[in-house]
């Protein structure tokens, strides 16, 4: 598979740490200031039970997991007012699609009983290209695949009916939300995309749960994340399950391709859940990840934040890659090996085809060339080079070195053949 060229303009973000907002920034979180959320369980699910119309949560253990989140935002003195507004948002559509999950199972309790045959499950490192290899791998239709609009909205309503002026209400939803967010920061598509049809992570399904890492990706959270890390998430798996159970049960086929990266600290649970399952595990250089992480952080902290500072994603994520990958390092010999398909970024990038076939045969699949003719033009159009990309720099915005990071991953290299990437 040939590299793709890089016709895409370069990008600098050379105002990290003292952004210079637009005008549109400005006056989004002027009116982001006028509202105010009430961050209790009670509240955010009453609203769940207004705006569905329905009343069972199913198993209520979800309920102390759902007080914590809600602790935390308010234990976050640094989150902005677009950023309360999006939490809320986005718990009273957890709380509401947890409704319709319920409901539909009820009416139709032979989804309980659906196979979730043989999936590929793909976990890595967050920013180590697991997101364009869940695409390449979802662009074989023979595969199911999750799309954003739809995780975002797992089960269709009355109002989500198509109609001869929008064929899918959820589609445009998600399209409006996600020019919304590219007008507020136009640099962070090309970081990581949100578009509807972009195939989305399968945490969308594990936060109906109220569990997962997620939250620590919208928030300072050191309390969820070690109340998280300690307890067992077989339950919130089992959620998981049971969300692509409902979604196999509204469109097939029913051979899923999901990825969420922090399946990587999470081996035993993911493997006991789906036992006959193809696990793709990616490994890159942590700095190069790390990097990418930071300075999206960052930049996204000027209307997410009331602060820009460097030392927040710094002190928190470098020490989070250190957890995930040490969990990775600790559990992968749980993975059968006939299963498990170990995939280097230096290795990647040089030829995905040798490894695409070695995926494909682990999981008892033809890899045909129709089929490798599609991932080739997907890989094509979607490489990071052609619409934009983004130059990180780690000694200007956060004061350190890419060895400085590196020498506490020295038990990742003795035990991963991964190559030293960032200088």
């Amino acid at each position: 598979m040939a590299k793709a060229k890089q016709t895409g303009e370069v990008f600098e973000i050379t105002d990290m740490s003292a952004p210079i907002l637009t005008e549109m920034q400005k006056a989004a979180l002027a009116g982001a200031s006028q509202a105010n959320f009430d961050f209790s369980s009670d509240t955010i699910l009453e609203a769940a039970k207004e705006k569905t119309g329905l009343s069972d949560f199913g198993e209520m253990d979800f309920v102390e997991r759902l007080d914590l989140w809600c602790e935390c935002v308010k234990e976050d003195e640094f989150l902005s007012p677009i950023s309360h507004a999006a939490l809320w948002g986005m718990f009273v559509r957890y709380a509401s699609d947890r409704l319709r999950v319920e409901d539909i199972c009820k009416r139709h309790p032979e989804i309980l009983d659906i196979e979730i045959d043989r999936p590929i499950i793909v976990a890595g490192p967050p920013r180590s290209g697991t997101t364009h290899l869940l695409g390449l791998l979802s662009a074989d239709t023979r595969l199911r695949s999750m799309p954003w609009w739809e995780a975002v909205a797992p089960v269709p309503t009355a109002e989500d009916e198509p109609t001869a002026d929008d064929p899918n209400p959820r589609w445009t939803r998600a399209e409006a939300g996600w020019q919304q967010q590219d007008a507020m920061l136009p640099l962070f598509k090309y970081m990581h995309e949100f578009s509807p049809d972009h195939i989305s992570e399968d945490i969308e399904l594990q936060a109906l749960d109220f569990s997962s890492y997620l939250l620590e990706w919208m928030a300072l959270v050191p309390r969820w994340r070690d109340y998280y890390l300690s307890h067992d998430q077989s339950s919130v798996y089992a959620y998981l399950k049971k969300g692509l159970q409902v979604l196999t049960f509204l469109k097939g086929p029913n051979r899923w391709v999901i990825k969420c990266p922090q399946h990587m600290e999470q081996l035993p649970v993911l493997h006991s859940t789906f036992p006959d399952a193809t696990f793709v595990i990616t490994h890159r250089d942590p700095v190069g990840s790390i990097r990418s992480t930071l300075s999206m952080w960052l930049y996204a902290s000027r209307i997410l934040r009331t602060k820009s500072d460097p030392e927040e994603p710094k002190g928190y994520w470098i020490d989070r890659y250190k957890t995930l990958l040490e969990r990775c390092v600790r559990d992968h010999h749980v993975l059968p090996p006939e299963q498990t398909v170990d995939v280097f970024f230096h290795e990647w990038i040089k030829n995905p085809d040798p490894i695409l076939n070695e995926i494909y045969s682990k999981a008892g699949i033809t890899l045909d060339a129709e089929t490798l003719s599609t991932m080739h033009k997907y890989h094509a159009d979607h490489d990071p080079g052609v619409k934009g990309k983004v130059i990180f720099d780690l000694e200007r915005d956060f004061g350190i070195t890419a060895d400085d990071i590196r020498k506490d991953f020295e038990f990742y290299f003795d035990h991963f053949p991964v190559q030293r990437e960032v200088k």
